[in-house]
């Protein structure tokens, strides 16, 4: 899978990019990710890329001509399925099953903002979609993207050893995951449950089970709908 992201700092991403899984998945090239500076296809000699808004008020806007540039050049390179993806607060919420959903494409565009934000004619013209990460505001669109990068990458076949060190993880069935140890048994008065050390995988897998449910209904009660609160008693007496 093909990452392009367009950003005012490239070089702010690259040590995200270029370490850990996401940077042993590239040079196994099962993920290609790169970075492309918008200023590059700015037409002025100053390098400029944003200007004073129209009605006044505080900030700079990104202006239409270099940024529309940029992703038509990166998107002119492209084969297969692309997706071009606005980094903005006032997008709809990204998770997990937005990622599921964007594994699919062969190419992900992801565009961020900086100022005050991009004239709105670049959304009209050549946005497919816009994504936030959270309900809070930052002073750029990189960490919002990395993030996308991130998630979406370690969904990818061979990125992970085994498909279920995602299938089993937090959110990926609309639950959170089971409690975690590893050794000592004991630490500071404190000790695995019995169940995990007896051997009874049957009885591990319904303690996870039941755990998973337990965390989600104390720490993330909003995941849980009411089908599926009931559904869960009904396998769990």
């Amino acid at each position: 899978m093909n990452f392009e992201v367009l950003t005012l700092f490239p070089h702010s991403l690259e040590p995200i990019f270029g370490s850990s899984i996401l940077g042993r998945a590239a040079d196994k090239g099962l993920i290609s990710i790169n970075c492309t500076d918008i200023r590059d296809y700015t037409k002025d000699k100053h390098r400029r890329v944003d200007d004073a808004p129209y009605g006044g008020g505080y900030g700079m806007v990104m202006m239409c001509q270099p940024v529309v540039d940029c992703i038509r050049a990166v998107k002119s390179r492209l084969s297969g399925s692309t997706r071009v993806i606005y980094m903005s607060p006032q997008g709809s919420l990204f998770n997990q099953k937005k990622a599921q959903e964007l594994k699919q494409y062969d190419n992900l565009v992801l565009l961020c903002g900086h100022y005050e934000g991009i004239d709105e004619r670049i959304i009209q013209l050549e946005i497919d979609e816009e994504l936030s990460v959270g309900n809070y505001v930052l002073t750029g669109g990189e960490l919002p993207a990395a993030i996308v990068v991130d998630c979406v990458s370690r969904l990818i076949d061979g990125v992970l050893p085994s498909p279920e060190c995602y299938s089993e993880e937090s959110l990926q069935n609309g639950l959170l995951e089971h409690a975690q140890y590893t050794r000592p048994r004991i630490f500071e008065g404190l000790e695995v449950p019995e169940v995990l050390v007896n051997g009874d995988h049957g009885k591990q897998r319904r303690w996870k089970e039941e755990q998973s449910l337990q965390r989600t209904q104390t720490k993330r009660p909003d995941l849980l709908t009411e089908n599926d609160y009931e559904q869960s008693e009904e396998e769990n007496p």
